[in-house]
């Protein structure tokens, strides 16, 4: 017997998601130990102060199930953006309610519409459920809304927009984007996923539109700008009934509790993200200017990572990289097979890359 056979088809046509490369995983192949990982977008400061202590305060709590509604979370983010609790839905990471919201609303006879080059979480959801992905061919590596409303029909039941967007880095202005969204049915679900918002310049608030867009649904993460990739805390913010819909369906506890306290304490500390910001900024015109002096093409992100053109296959790049101790990200599994992505690091790590960089081209 295959239990291939007995499983859905949806599932067993399903290609997994290819992670980072781990440094431990890495040492364990080549016994390499001086590693430098740009590959997954994380915060290269590593935790704040605050976030340690409340932590190891709440290691005496571990005998304890964590509050399953994120009380003190929720009432956290609902002070900082002007929201109501009722409209917050915790997940386990962002990627948790990305898919809450499209098991709570796409049916299998039903369309998923996502841009070309987009967050590859997006196809595996809308694979998994039996949905079919309407994929709209992108504009120099970014979302073109004209196409993504000319594929809009009667099944699309939900959209996917990452801003900026991953794995691309690229962005879209504010007039555009809600010129869209304006656009869109009210019987279909726009998921804005900015995983990546507290890179940008903050020109706009894309929040403001909640009032106004009963069917927006803005996604965001501590994974990202607040250095807690490790933990797996992000949330959404939406009309209060769909959020009573996404927390139906959203598994009890899917917050932990280390989670759920060093989340509550992250967005007290302003100054983490501003000096986070601080390395970011210098970090990637430190990188263009590196791509420019080996006369490489990349594109212009507004996230914490950048794409570059390395000329050849992706695939041999990231393999001669790791050699010399650097984990980059080949992004060939998204079309793009001559580019990798780089997470922007420290100084000394963004120096290292370029170097090996320079050895392997």
């Amino acid at each position: 017997m295959r239990f291939c056979d007995l499983a859905l088809e949806c599932v067993t046509k399903l290609h997994p998601y290819i992670p980072g490369k781990p440094i431990e995983e890495l040492e364990r192949e080549l016994g390499i130990r001086d590693i430098v990982k740009l590959a997954s977008n994380e915060n290269p400061l590593g935790p704040s102060n605050k976030v340690v202590a409340a932590i190891a305060q709440q290691t005496k709590e571990l005998t304890r199930y964590p509050d399953g509604n994120g009380f003190a979370l929720k009432s956290a983010l609902a002070t900082k953006y002007n929201v109501d609790a009722s409209q917050i839905t915790l997940g386990n990471g962002s990627n948790d309610v990305l898919e809450l919201v499209a098991r709570a609303f796409v049916s299998p006879d039903q369309e998923v519409l996502f841009s070309q080059y987009a967050f590859a979480v997006y196809p595996i959801v809308t694979q998994a459920i039996g949905a079919k992905a309407v994929i709209a061919p992108a504009r120099d590596y970014g979302h073109d809304l004209n196409a993504m409303t000319a594929l809009i029909t009667d099944k699309t039941k939900l959209i996917f927009i990452a801003n900026p967007n991953n794995p691309t880095g690229t962005y879209i202005e504010s007039n555009e984007l809600e010129r869209f969204i304006s656009q869109v049915p009210e019987t279909t679900i726009v998921v804005l996923d900015e995983a990546y918002v507290e890179y940008g310049d903050g020109d706009f608030n894309s929040l403001d539109w909640l009032s106004h867009y009963s069917n927006l649904v803005v996604t965001r993460t501590f994974s990202k700008a607040y250095g807690l990739a490790g933990l797996r805390v992000g949330y959404a913010m939406s009309h209060p009934e769909i959020a009573d819909l996404l927390n139906r369906i959203r598994q009890p506890f899917n917050v932990n509790n280390f989670a759920l306290a060093a989340a509550t304490v992250a967005l007290t500390d302003e100054q983490y993200i501003v000096d986070t910001k601080k390395v970011n900024d210098a970090g990637m015109a430190q990188l263009i200017a590196g791509f420019e002096s080996l006369r490489l093409n990349y594109i212009p992100s507004k996230g914490n990572f950048i794409a570059v053109d390395v000329e050849r296959d992706s695939n041999e790049v990231f393999e001669l990289l790791l050699k010399q101790g650097v984990i980059v990200r080949p992004i060939a599994n998204y079309g793009m097979k001559q580019h990798i992505r780089v997470s922007i690091g420290l100084e000394s790590e963004n120096e290292r890359l370029l170097t090996a960089l320079r050895l392997v081209l």
